[in-house]
Formats: structure tokens, sequence, C-alpha cells
């Protein structure tokens, strides 16, 4: 057994807690688009698909950064979107969310 395995410790334990950033904001108010660019843990990314709901409401993401040569998939409740961005700009509708390419 790994000293390492996560299964056995609670939910609370396992979360991150978000840290502000100048420039960003947690994305609660809205749903990142395609194509804008997001800020995660490993930094700046770029939202390539707004994917279905995860466990806690909020929208999957498959995102791509200079830091991982392929793309990977991080919760919008997650990431942070820049402050500047008007927020009734990034809402979508289910239809919109898989219709995106």
């Amino acid at each position: 057994m790994s000293e390492f395995n996560t299964s056995r410790l609670s939910r609370e334990k396992l979360r991150i807690s978000s840290a502000l950033r100048a420039g960003w904001q947690p994305s609660a108010e809205r749903i990142p688009r395609v194509g804008e660019q997001v800020y995660c843990t490993d930094g700046a990314a770029e939202v390539k698909r707004v994917l279905g709901k995860t466990s806690d409401g909020s929208r999957l993401l498959e995102l791509s950064c200079e830091s991982r040569p392929q793309p990977f998939f991080a919760s919008s409740s997650n990431v942070l979107v820049r402050d500047d961005d008007p927020v009734d700009s990034g809402l979508l509708q289910d239809d919109d969310v898989f219709g995106a390419s």
C-alpha cells in the first residue's frame, strides 16, 4: 500500500484552498468560455472544451497550458477567471456546452 493512498482521507482533507491572485477571481459566477484564459494550479491555461457537470455542480473543463504537453481536465470551480471579463458574457445554457468543439 502506498503512503500516498487518498482513499481513506475525507473530502475536507483533500480540498485545496484557493489563493487570491491580483486580476483574477473565482469562476463561481459564470462558466469560462472556450478560448478564454483561466488560471489554474499550473498557471495560465486556455479552455479547449466545456463539458458536463461535476459532482459539485460546476462544469468540467478541458484545459491546455504551456507547462504540460497534453491537455488536462479541471472543474470550473477550481479555476480563476480574469476580473475584467464581464460576468454575464460567460453564462452558458446546457445546450451550449455539448455543442462546443
